[in-house]
C-alpha cells in the first residue's frame, strides 16, 4: 500500500469495544471473542463488519478488508478492491451481486486522508463531532481456494466511497459513505434488491457532524499505532 492510500479511504480507526459496537447498531449476535483497539488499521486487516442475516438477526463479526470476490483466482485480487466506487459500484461485475445480496456496515471511529501543502502532505484525522462511530457503507464476498476443496471460506469486504462533503473537499475529493442511522436498517436489509433504492444510500454525510484536524505524519508508516495518531498537531 506504501505510505498511504492516495485517493481513496486507505487507513482508517477502530478502537471501540466490541460491546460498544454491537449496542449502537442494535446486533443481536457477537461473533467475535475480542478486538484489540486498532489506531491504523490497513488493507488486509480483520476489521468490524455489521451484517444481517436472512432471519432478520444482526451480526457482528471479523472480515478481512479487501474484497475477495467468490470467482477470483487467489486472494491477490482483495489488495486491489478495498474500495467501490458509489458511482459504478452498480455495474462494476466485481461489486453489482454484492450490492444486490451482501451489504454490510463497517463500524469506525474515524478516518485518515492527506492534504496537499507546499512540502509533504499532511495527514488530516476526519471523526463525528459527538465521538460516536461512523457507518461506512460496505460490501461483503465469500471466497473459497479453488485449489483446496477442503479449506475453509474467506470472508472479505470493501468500504464504498462516494464524493466529499464540504468538511472533507479541501483535503481530498473523496470520502467513505457514511450512512445515517436513519438509512441502517434498509442498507443491511437483505430481502432489498431495488437497485435505484439502494444507490439511492450512496450519498455524503452532512458535513456538520465531522471534525477534522491535522495529525502526526507517524501515521504514514503502518507499524505505528497508538492514541497518539489522532491527536492534534499545529497544521
Amino acid at each position: 500500500m506504501g505510505e498511504y492510500a492516495a485517493g481513496m479511504c486507505g487507513r482508517f480507526v477502530s478502537v471501540s469495544s466490541p460491546a460498544l459496537v454491537a449496542e449502537r447498531f442494535g446486533v443481536d449476535e457477537v461473533a467475535l471473542e475480542s478486538h484489540e483497539a486498532d489506531y491504523n488499521v490497513t488493507p488486509r486487516a480483520e476489521i468490524y463488519v455489521v451484517r444481517e442475516r436472512t432471519d432478520r438477526r444482526r451480526q457482528l463479526g471479523l472480515l478481512r478488508w479487501g474484497l475477495v470476490p467468490s470467482w477470483a483466482k487467489d486472494v491477490k485480487i482483495g489488495d486491489r478492491m478495498i474500495n467501490a466506487r458509489a458511482e459504478t459500484v452498480a455495474e462494476k461485475p466485481s461489486f453489482r451481486s454484492a450490492l444486490l445480496k451482501h451489504r454490510c456496515i463497517i463500524p469506525a471511529d474515524g478516518f485518515y486522508e492527506w492534504k496537499r501543502t507546499s512540502g509533504a502532505k499532511q495527514p488530516m484525522f476526519i471523526h463525528r463531532r459527538d465521538g460516536e462511530p461512523l457507518a461506512f457503507a460496505g460490501l461483503w464476498a465469500a471466497w473459497h481456494d479453488p485449489t483446496a476443496p477442503e479449506g475453509e471460506w474467506l470472508r472479505t469486504c470493501t468500504i464504498i466511497t462516494t464524493k466529499a462533503n464540504a468538511a472533507v473537499d479541501e483535503i481530498h475529493d473523496r470520502m467513505p459513505v457514511v450512512l445515517p442511522e436513519s438509512a441502517w436498517d434498509q442498507w443491511l436489509d437483505p430481502d432489498c434488491r431495488d437497485l435505484d433504492v439502494v444507490r439511492g444510500l450512496l450519498v455524503p454525510e452532512s458535513a456538520d457532524a465531522f471534525d477534522v484536524y491535522p495529525v502526526s505524519d507517524a501515521v504514514n508508516r503502518p507499524v505505528n499505532n497508538g492514541p497518539e495518531l489522532v491527536r492534534r498537531v499545529e497544521g
